[in-house]
């Protein structure tokens, strides 16, 4: 039985699943990470085209079924654990392909993009809204925090969508699957990363003010300090671009 507070809903389609361990582009050398491996259909996949494969799993049920089940597959090593506690940091170069249980979808991209110094792409099954938003660009509705987080550091790409008929038991919402490839180099430059990110999250904390209205926590005279950037103070968040948050980042003086 499926365990509700663990978000499980599990790809059973392995026309999907084939497309997905193709779009990964993966190589007989790489080392693949798979968070929330489930009944393990997509692990023996994997294995089958990898040098190695890390399955995290923190079901304990699963975890005792899946160990019996790959006992004969050497190149899978099976993990009892949280994916958002692992050391991604020990690993060497690596990619990531899941099916990402929907309540971790942020906060496990977040972590995973930490440990960006050895990681080489994601190939991610996650809820289709959040996709939209990783992908989104400046002027829509889609676009925000999570947007301009995930393109500082990498490339995504919005690959094909997944009808929630492709899962047991089935979500209430479609999915989708996306490519994030990590930067070799944050997409601008920026002289301080924290004051970037701090300025985003705070512009998009009341996105339908004006600017000039949402950024006056930051600095006292939010005016004259978008006139600086060359921003219109009249502008709504969403309709920057990366390159002008950098702007805007990088002319933050007199901050409180």
């Amino acid at each position: 039985m499926k365990k509700r507070h663990l978000g499980q809903h599990f790809l059973i389609d392995r026309s999907v699943m084939n497309r997905i361990v193709e779009a990964a582009s993966l190589t007989s050398e790489d080392l693949v990470v798979e968070i929330g491996p489930g009944p393990g259909e997509l692990t023996r996949m994997l294995s089958k085209n990898v040098r190695k494969v890390i399955a995290i799993e923190l079901d304990e049920r699963l975890y005792g079924r899946l160990k019996g089940q790959l006992d004969g597959y050497g190149n899978v090593e099976l993990v009892l654990g949280d994916a958002l506690d692992y050391p991604y940091e020990t690993l060497p170069e690596f990619t990531v392909v899941a099916n990402i249980p929907y309540y971790i979808t942020t906060p496990l991209l977040f972590r995973l993009i930490a440990s960006k110094e050895n990681l080489r792409s994601l190939t991610l099954t996650v809820q289709k809204e959040v996709a939209e938003r990783i992908v989104a660009s400046p002027g829509g509705k889609d676009y925000g925090v999570l947007s301009l987080m995930v393109q500082y550091h990498a490339v995504p790409d919005l690959l094909f969508f997944v009808s929630r008929k492709a899962f047991r038991p089935q979500p209430e919402v479609d999915s989708a699957v996306i490519r994030i490839q990590i930067r070799q180099e944050p997409a601008v430059v920026v002289k301080d990363e924290k004051m970037f990110f701090r300025i985003i999250k705070t512009a998009f904390s009341q996105r339908r003010k004006m600017l000039s209205n949402s950024l006056a926590s930051i600095r006292s005279d939010p005016k004259e300090w978008l006139k600086e950037a060359g921003i219109d103070p009249a502008r709504r968040p969403e309709t920057l671009s990366i390159q002008e948050f950098a702007r805007l980042s990088d002319r933050a003086r007199g901050i409180a």
